[in-house]
């Protein structure tokens, strides 16, 4: 009969086998990617709002619309961006 025999790794007097390890290493996946996520779902939300907010701005007073058109605008870019930002930093 085969006997399949796993090598134990000894370290700091843990006992880590390769199936923890392997273990380890997909926690660190899963939690990477739902940090990418969230921080991309914060700036969907976040551009969201701003246009829900612009256009209630506007339908109160028309006549700023000059002004509060560019503003939101930058703004919403500046989501966006820190959104694809958080993609490179995070999405290692």
């Amino acid at each position: 009969m085969y006997y399949h025999t796993c090598t134990i790794e000894r370290t700091n007097n843990n006992i880590l086998t390769p199936h923890i390890m392997i273990l380890a290493q997909v926690a660190a996946g899963i939690t990477g990617n739902l940090a990418t996520g969230l921080a991309v779902f914060g700036a969907a939300i976040a551009v969201g709002l701003i246009g829900f907010r612009t256009v209630e701005a506007v339908g109160r007073n028309p006549q700023a619309q000059g002004k509060i058109l560019p503003l939101a605008l930058v703004l919403g870019a500046f989501a966006e961006g820190l959104g694809i930002l958080a993609i490179f930093v995070l999405g290692n």
